[in-house]
């Protein structure tokens, strides 16, 4: 991945709602970037499209705003693909994608 803006750790934590999700918080230095760049990266609701790497997984989705911060969705498949559990520390790096840097569908030039 190429053009990464942020590299973090964070903790893997769990919200069950209708269905479990797995997410990880920005750390605040982090979210001061993701502020910076929100109005060219945004694309309704304080999104921010991202391209994330765990290991050697990567993949496209959005950050959204929580408790004043962002949280990065952890899906299933990068999960299991890098054997993350609940409560595991992962280290994460992000680039922020440009609004008409990436297609509906999640297919987009890599960031």
């Amino acid at each position: 991945m190429t053009g990464v803006d942020l590299e973090f750790s964070a903790d893997v934590w769990e919200w069950r709602g209708p269905a479990p999700f797995y997410w990880l918080r920005l750390p605040e230095e982090g979210c001061d970037l993701v502020r910076a760049e929100a109005a060219a990266a945004s694309y309704g609701w304080g999104a921010i499209p991202v391209r994330a790497r765990i290991g050697g997984t990567e993949w496209e989705t959005s950050l959204l705003p929580k408790d004043g911060g962002y949280v990065l969705p952890l899906k299933v498949a990068v999960r299991r693909a890098e054997g993350i559990g609940e409560d595991d520390t992962v280290d994460v790096a992000v680039a922020i994608a440009p609004r008409d840097g990436r297609a509906a569908n999640g297919t987009g030039p890599a960031c």
